[in-house]
């Protein structure tokens, strides 16, 4: 379930420099069937999401969904800080960041402050990113902050339990608005671990973990009452007090969240759990509590429901009073049962290994090209990036350079057809790779349910060069899943940066359209569960020729198209299935092709291979494997792979190389 505003709280209105865009491109890909952002988010092979938000979710839900939203440092470049210095430059920064913290990050002085700007997040990569001594603070006037998936320890200083003499805090924001604190670890710090001051408004704390302390988490300091607050899914355990303590709040709204060994030193009024101070209206659900004294109160002057939750071994003040406030009027969510939270919370609060390795960018939400979300991935990633596009036609080029690895391109619609990345060069305007709508120079890109397009019109044309690739790859270890290519004349080029170097290309459950050496190159590509469909050009002799490689001599895998559908539109006889292409007449460019385990339509010539510029086919290493089909036979002019070296010509055996890729296991 999405979380989109459904009520406007009083007093709100547009936050200086943020747009709404980010709501309506959502709402948008909602209705065209694209995933939620939860289904986005989730982890592959990660269990399913508990609640309306998941566990893993790439959007804020509650009060911070509110209001146009909490997208942190959405459409600004990515950033990977190992370091003090990086820290401070980047959280500091006027322009949006993402900023990703792997490892630990020690702040000095000691107890000092990393000063947090508007438009920004700051997430750890995997369970390691860790803030240690030192304080994120957000001042008066910070908007649009994420704080993600981090530990944040030690500042304490020996003797000040009761941080009067410091005010080192973990995370501590006044007035500020659209923040979402996630998964966090907080721990033995100064004074307070969250302080959420005076009117800091539209804020979302889940998933984190408060430990090791005294004062855990306060809210308010201000007469006004404007602040409104969801607190779910978070672990108080070996606090005191402040669990929270939320004072004069317009709205706090607390869920699923587990208390339990509370610090026990016998002091009678301040050890407590959950407190509605002040004029604050508190709803509290599906809670649990054990061992804890005053599991939940309210002062006389403030309004506190209750329902749902399960106590344990709980002494002291239980209040209710008071009609607060109905959170579904503002946005909507699923509780957890009570019963269920202690085991939840306790395994997945706090720093998650599989947050922070995949940073998500949506197209046109984030970024408003395809091309500008490449552009913010940083040189060297190290980390894996996935490029969310929404449904739509997207007319221009991208390249994804060597230098930007680690990508995953995915389309968000329900089908491939409704994403398409398409441009209409022809080689006569800037070569065979400069026609190319998409290429790809990076190793380790994946595409997913996406459709390539290069939709030069040949008929409208008369050019010397009609070469119009809809995709260019040279990276390796490059995997296309459910993907379509639209074209003509040399559609796909799977291609190395060089003769000798080799690069690996998986295709599978994709589509490949053309007609003349519309799948070519030197790359080692396989070719699985897919459907090939050869366009009739309109002769009755030759309409094409379906695949050209110009594979290195050393390199026995060359083309593999196996458990296949060859199709076509052309008379009988008139397409072959390939030809050796020598580029530039370089003789050690041999080309190997298998054709195995695959449908044949009659359009395939019974003598299907030929030659090409003075090259004969019958030098190149061409063979069918179990074809069938109308197009399929077995004669002199159609090799055969021997069924015994048919065990040594198979996908995992084209795909491994020297590091044992095998992208046709990992059934996404």
């Amino acid at each position: 379930m999405t979380h989109l505003r459904s009520k406007r709280l009083p007093g709100s209105g547009p936050r200086p420099g943020r747009t709404l865009v980010a709501v309506v491109a959502l709402a948008a890909s909602l209705v065209l069937g694209a995933l939620t952002p939860a289904e986005a988010a989730e982890p592959e092979g990660a269990p399913a999401a508990s609640g309306s938000h998941g566990k893993w979710s790439a959007e804020p839900h509650g009060f911070a969904s509110l209001d146009g939203g909490t997208t942190g440092g959405a459409g600004g470049k990515v950033v990977t800080v190992t370091d003090r210095a990086a820290l401070l430059k980047y959280a500091a920064a006027e322009e949006p960041y993402v900023i990703r913290v792997a490892g630990s990050i020690d702040v000095e002085p000691f107890g000092s402050d990393i000063t947090v700007t508007s438009n920004k997040t700051i997430i750890g990569v995997g369970d390691t990113g860790e803030i240690v001594h030192g304080e994120l603070h957000l001042n008066p006037g910070t908007s649009n902050v994420i704080i993600r998936n981090l530990t944040i320890r030690d500042s304490y200083v020996e003797g000040d339990w009761d941080g009067k003499t410091t005010d080192f805090d973990a995370i501590q924001m006044d007035s500020v608005d659209h923040v979402w604190i996630d998964h966090n670890r907080f721990t033995h710090m100064g004074d307070g671990l969250l302080d959420v001051r005076k009117d800091s408004q539209y804020i979302t704390v889940s998933y984190n973990q408060f430990t090791q302390h005294n004062k855990a988490f306060g809210i308010g300091w201000t007469a006004d009452v404007k602040t409104q607050i969801t607190i779910d899914h978070n672990w108080f355990s070996g606090t005191k007090q402040r669990n929270p303590s939320a004072d004069n709040c317009a709205y706090a709204h607390l869920y699923n969240n587990y208390l339990s060994a509370q610090v026990a030193d016998g002091d009678p009024v301040w050890t407590y759990g959950n407190w509605s101070r002040g004029k604050t209206k508190m709803v509290i659900e599906n809670s649990y509590y054990k061992d804890v004294q005053h599991p939940y109160q309210a002062d006389a002057t403030a309004e506190l429901v209750e329902r749902g939750s399960i106590l344990r071994n709980t002494t002291g003040r239980h209040d209710e009073w008071g009609a607060a406030f109905d959170p579904r009027e503002f946005y909507d969510y699923r509780l957890d049962p009570a019963a269920a939270v202690p085991a939840l919370v306790t395994r997945f609060s706090g720093p998650q290994r599989n947050l922070g390795t995949d940073t998500v960018l949506n197209v046109p939400a984030d970024y408003p090209t395809v091309q500008a979300a490449v552009d913010a991935v940083p040189d060297g990633n190290d980390g894996t990036v996935t490029i969310r596009i929404a449904p739509g036609t997207y007319r221009a080029k991208v390249f994804i350079p060597a230098t930007k690895p680690n990508l995953v391109l995915r389309g968000t619609g329900r089908d491939r057809s409704d994403t398409v990345i398409v441009h209409d060069t022809p080689a006569a305007y800037g070569g065979s790779t400069g026609s190319a709508t998409v290429r790809i120079a990076a190793n380790d890109v994946t595409a997913r349910n996406l459709t390539f397009s290069n939709d030069f019109d040949e008929a409208a044309h008369e050019l010397n060069g009609e070469q119009a690739l809809a995709m260019k790859t040279t990276g390796d270890r490059i995997v296309f899943e459910d993907t379509a290519f639209l074209g003509n004349q040399d559609t796909l080029m799977t291609d190395s940066p060089k003769l000798d170097v080799i690069s690996r290309v998986y295709l599978r459950d994709s589509y490949i359209e053309g007609d003349v050496d519309f799948i070519y190159g030197r790359a080692t590509t396989v070719i699985e569960h897919s459907v090939i469909k050869a366009l009739s050009r309109g002769s009755t002799t030759n309409n094409g020729y379906i695949t050209a490689a110009s594979t290195w001599k050393d390199n026995p895998y060359g083309f593999l198209i196996t458990k296949s559908k060859v199709v076509s539109d052309a008379p009988a006889a008139t397409f072959h299935l390939g030809r050796p292409w020598h580029p530039g007449g370089e003789p050690n460019a041999i080309a190997q092709v298998l054709f195995r385990d695959t449908e044949l339509p009659a359009a395939i010539k019974s003598s299907p291979w030929t030659d090409m510029s003075g090259f004969s086919w019958k030098d190149a290493r061409f063979t069918e494997y179990r074809t069938y089909g109308p197009g399929a036979a077995v004669t002199a002019d159609r090799p055969q792979l021997p069924a015994a070296d048919a065990a040594t010509r198979t996908v995992a055996d084209y795909l491994a190389g020297q590091d044992g890729w095998a992208p046709h296991t990992d059934r996404r």
